[in-house]
């Protein structure tokens, strides 16, 4: 075949295979058989093998998967891929409408859709091609799973239109998909998924592309994030589109113009869940117009217009055999209960949380007994009764001890606390949770460092504190089971890398007591440096915004021992950063020369070049105040496309409004 005819072919195999992979994976109407398909796309590859300048990134091969990976980059998402609240009955969802009536009046309707159980993905395109594809991460920083996600068919690796956009979905293994895959499993004497979601995540966090091809995937489309030149007005409006473009959207989704339809919405799938053929896990209720949403505006883990009502546990009879306790970082002793293996909600369950000696007590457990259990929010095992009609006499009392189970120190009771504690600093369990918490995601983020290896160094003696992290050689960890060179590598890799971290990464991750991420970053812009944070009194400490007397004097108490202060000057040895390296607020704003210095500024409506945060964090370095309501005391109103209430608000008070160019202006 000549090259001209041999593209010709290969544009008319495209298209057909788009074509019909779209009404088999989208539309669910095959238009031809798997054969005939299967002998179109071995027919393409053929034709780009014989020639390879014919090979594009969106071609129907690429669906095969490629070559592996050595790792996943990481990719920042422009908007933050944030988690939902939960609603667990009825009167929660009642709760919820009363809250964002009382914000944007009874005029508002809401959109339900089934929230799909599998892994959430944010999908990029260019100019209608899919160019990137990333998980959710910690909602700020994902994966990059690109090659993973074009192995998935009911992703279009063209869009119909040539659109600039960001989506969020659902990646998912349907039912049918999930019992293939384990009876193989099962077959080759491998280790079966617990669920199709464990399944799913796997499968796309798998560096060979060409596994997850045979996983048989598939993905729902729930959100538009960001769209250039899309004016859209309200959620269903959005599906509409995403449906247009190509998107395989969730046909049960509905637009409901009461909480009673809500409620009824979520009665109806609580009973007709399990005759889906896919999983899943609530449902998602949404304020449906925009405008509303953009008034409503999000808590710092979530959005105010929108919640996840989750179905009613599964609650399932099983024996306790036995009470484990362990030893978390700050001293606490947990009991667990260890149970006859049970299937709950999709998972083998053999464990189950009993949270402390009083609940024990509480509920009459004992050795032996047959009792309840639950998961939490579909997630934690927890006993929820023992059915004491079921003994038999041969159940025993459990007692808790009265010394810890890792290192035998005495253990205490703080007053006003119902947990058992270990003091001493020295414990080997506190040691290694204290290392685990270190390395985690929202603290210093080393890759490679899970809690098996943690485990493996500690007891290995190679660390004992986090500042021997950054002194590991090369040659002491191949000498490790599980070590290739590659491995190794990596993780010396990531390791340096953690050492530009900003400050407030450093600070959660010491675990300091009563100190989240949250309060951790605002600590490190206040003080800027590791150096001025140890030398803050408790008062200078209760000054802080948001930092209360419990954690001021936490904080003064960490850092007093000798011992902290070795290690923060370790850690600074070896190259640690402990500087803030962020955006900060201007602290005197008469010092700024900025028409927005001491100025309360509000932010309303659509804006196309800055997200709000952006806006927000650019205003606030120039001296400006945010807030989110409009009073008297507002001096300016920026008021992007579909300004609602607050720019009303604004013209009836005579605040100054600008449109976004107006902002843009100024901060150039």
């Amino acid at each position: 075949m000549e090259r001209q005819e041999a593209e010709q072919r290969v544009q008319t195999l495209r298209e057909q295979l788009e074509e019909y992979g779209y009404h088999y994976y989208v539309l669910d109407q095959p238009l031809v058989s798997d054969a005939e398909y299967d002998q179109l796309l071995k027919e393409l590859v053929a034709l780009e093998t014989d020639y390879p300048e014919l090979i594009s990134d969106d071609s129907p091969s690429v669906r095969v998967g490629g070559e592996p990976l050595p790792f996943f980059e990481k990719v920042e998402h422009k908007t933050p891929m944030l988690s939902l609240g939960n609603a667990f009955n009825e009167q929660d969802l009642r709760d919820f409408d009363r809250r964002v009536r009382e914000r944007v009046g009874e005029e508002l309707t809401y959109s339900c859709e089934l929230k799909i159980d599998g892994l959430a993905v944010s999908l990029t395109y260019e100019n209608g091609k899919f160019i990137r594809g990333a998980t959710r991460g910690d909602g700020s920083v994902g994966e990059d799973i690109t090659n993973n996600l074009k192995t998935i068919q009911a992703i279009p690796l063209r869009l119909k239109e040539k659109v600039n956009l960001e989506v969020r979905g659902e990646a998912y293994m349907p039912k049918k998909s999930f019992e293939s895959l384990n009876a193989a499993k099962e077959e080759g004497g491998e280790e079966k998924f617990a669920n199709p979601r464990n399944a799913a995540a796997g499968s796309l966090r798998q560096l060979d592309p060409k596994i997850a091809s045979k996983r048989n995937l598939s993905i729902f489309i729930y959100a538009v994030g960001n769209a250039e030149g899309q004016d859209l007005a309200s959620h269903h409006e959005g599906l509409s589109f995403l449906d247009h473009l190509g998107f395989k959207v969730n046909k049960e989704s509905q637009h409901c113009f009461s909480i009673e339809e809500v409620i009824a919405y979520t009665e109806k799938w609580t009973t007709r869940r399990a005759d889906l053929s896919y999983d899943i896990d609530g449902i998602v209720i949404k304020v449906d117009s925009i405008p509303q949403q953009r008034e409503l505006g999000f808590t710092a883990k979530s959005p105010r217009w929108a919640t996840a009502f989750k179905f009613p546990a599964e609650e399932v009879v099983t024996t306790l055999r036995d009470i484990e306790l362990s030893v978390g970082r700050t001293g606490v002793v947990t009991p667990t209960a260890i149970l006859d293996p049970v299937v709950v909600a999709g998972t083998t369950v053999k464990r189950a949380s009993l949270h402390n000696e009083d609940l024990i007590r509480e509920k009459d457990v004992k050795l032996g007994d047959t009792v309840i259990i639950k998961k939490a929010g579909d997630i934690i095992p927890e006993v929820v009764n023992v059915l004491t009609e079921n003994r038999d006499g041969s159940e025993r009392e459990f007692s808790m001890p009265t010394h810890c189970p890792e290192c035998e120190s005495e253990l205490v009771r703080l007053e006003g606390e119902v947990a058992l504690r270990c003091i001493n600093p020295e414990c080997p369990a506190q040691i290694r949770e204290g290392l685990i918490h270190f390395v985690s995601r929202q603290a210093m983020n080393i890759d490679g460092l899970g809690e098996k290896v943690i485990a493996q160094l500690f007891d290995h003696k190679l660390i004992h504190t986090v500042a021997d992290l950054y002194q590991l050689e090369r040659e002491e960890l191949l000498k490790l089971e599980r070590m290739g060179e590659k491995s190794v590598d990596n993780l010396l890799q990531a390791i340096e890398k953690s050492k530009e971290n900003s400050l407030e990464k450093l600070i959660f991750g010491l675990g300091i007591r009563f100190v989240g991420a949250k309060a951790a970053k605002t600590l490190a812009i206040h003080f800027d440096t590791m150096d001025q944070l140890i030398e803050a009194s408790e008062e200078e400490l209760i000054a802080v915004n948001e930092i209360g007397e419990k954690m001021a004097a936490s904080v003064v108490r960490f850092f007093e021992a000798d011992k902290v202060r070795a290690l923060i000057e370790r850690l600074k040895s070896n190259n640690v950063n402990t500087t803030y390296k962020g955006p900060k607020p201007v602290t005197n704003a008469d010092e700024v020369d900025s028409i927005f210095a001491n100025k309360t500024v509000v932010l309303t409506g659509k804006l196309h070049e800055l997200t709000r945060d952006e806006a927000k964090e650019k205003i606030e370095l120039l001296g400006g105040k945010v807030t989110g309501s409009v009073s008297k005391k507002t001096d300016l109103v920026i008021a992007g496309d579909d300004a609602g209430s607050k720019k009303k608000k604004a013209e009836e008070l005579g605040v100054e409004i600008w449109d976004e160019k107006a902002l843009i202006k100024e901060l150039n």
